[in-house]
Parts: C-alpha cells; structure tokens; sequence
C-alpha cells in the first residue's frame, strides 16, 4: 500500500484535490458519461475531485450538483454542494431539473469487519438505484462504486432492468488490494413518470 502513488502526484501536478478523480476520468473516456451542458448529481462529492472532473466536461451551461456528508470546500463556477445524508436525500437540491448523469463514489465508515462494510456499502447503493429511479433522465447514466460481497449479483440484476447496457469494473487508479468495484447504467430506458416530476418540481 502507497498512499503516494503515481496516482497521487499526477493529482497534485494536475490540481485535483484527490487522486480518485482518475477513476472518473477513465470511465468518461471510456463511455463518455457526461456531456457538455448535462446535469450531474455527484454523491459521496468531498473532497471533491469527480465534480471537477465533470465540470470541465460541462463547461459554461452544465451543472454539478454535489453533497456529501463532510462540508466540500470547493470552488468550481458551475457547481454547488450540500451536507446531506444520501439517505435524507431532498430533491429541492435539484433546482427543479432532471439528472442526466448520477456519479456515486460513496463508501461507508468502515468497521473492518468486511461483511459489515459491504452491508453498508449495498445499502448505499440501494439508496443510488432509488434516486436514479425517480430523477434520472431517460437515458441518463450511472456511475456508483460498491464494495465487492454476496449482494453484487442482486444490483447487476437492478440495473439491468432499468438500463440498455451494464458494466463492471475497476479502474486503474482503484488501489491495489482494494475490495472496492465500480458498477455503470448506461442509457436508462424508462422515463420518468410525469406524476413524479410535477411534484418534484411543486416543492
């Protein structure tokens, strides 16, 4: 374990305040998840380094919503953040829009005791597949980091209901020894009820 790998330093010569923005980076290459003018909610944000990823894909007329337990001291001109428990999620932060792009790199506070973590961990993403299902755009993606366990197959079988195309993998800049897998819905097939919608936006 070197928690100054190379990963790392290319973070602090690139300006990223953490080296798992080439995590996301890879996987926008790969698939490009985010388009130019897109809204982005980015759970589990702090510090901060896939919302500045997605900002510069964004650019001037795209979004990024960010929150996360821990305050986020970032400054990014098309983005904003909130402390907010995922599980106490509130659409208000939404600004009355619909997600075009669902970025989720939560983890519990670990125990140690793997089963405990990857429970959490499911748990969490379960809450993700909650919020895509009601404020992700029809075609919209999703990206949500889990901690490999028994439970992995149920969500590939979610999300395969609810998008054309799934994917499972980890990245290069995942550490070495690391339980943790990163799981994307590409393309969601249905849209959004009308009835939800209106009562989002009627809050």
């Amino acid at each position: 374990y070197n928690p100054k790998d190379r990963f790392f330093h290319k973070a602090k010569a690139e300006g990223f305040v953490a080296r798992s923005a080439y995590k996301l980076d890879e996987l926008q290459k790969k698939f490009k998840l985010i388009r130019p003018g897109d809204f982005v909610l980015d759970m589990g944000a702090e510090p901060g380094a896939w919302s500045q990823i997605a900002s510069k894909v964004l650019g001037p007329n795209g979004r990024v919503v960010g929150l996360d337990l821990k305050e986020i001291n970032l400054k990014l001109d098309n983005a904003k953040f909130y402390v907010m428990n995922a599980f106490d999620f509130d659409p208000q932060i939404l600004e009355g829009r619909v997600i075009n792009c669902l970025l989720s790199d939560m983890a519990p506070n670990t125990t140690g005791i793997r089963n405990t973590d990857q429970a959490r961990s499911f748990a969490l993403c379960q809450q993700v597949i909650n919020i895509s299902e009601k404020h992700l755009n029809k075609g919209g993606n999703l990206v949500m980091k889990i901690f490999e366990g028994p439970d992995v197959n149920q969500l590939i079988k979610t999300l395969e209901r609810s998008f054309q195309q799934t994917k499972r993998l980890k990245p290069e800049a995942v550490r070495k020894g690391s339980f943790e897998t990163y799981f994307l819905g590409l393309g969601k097939l249905k849209a959004l009820e009308q009835a939800s919608v209106k009562e989002d936006t009627d809050l």
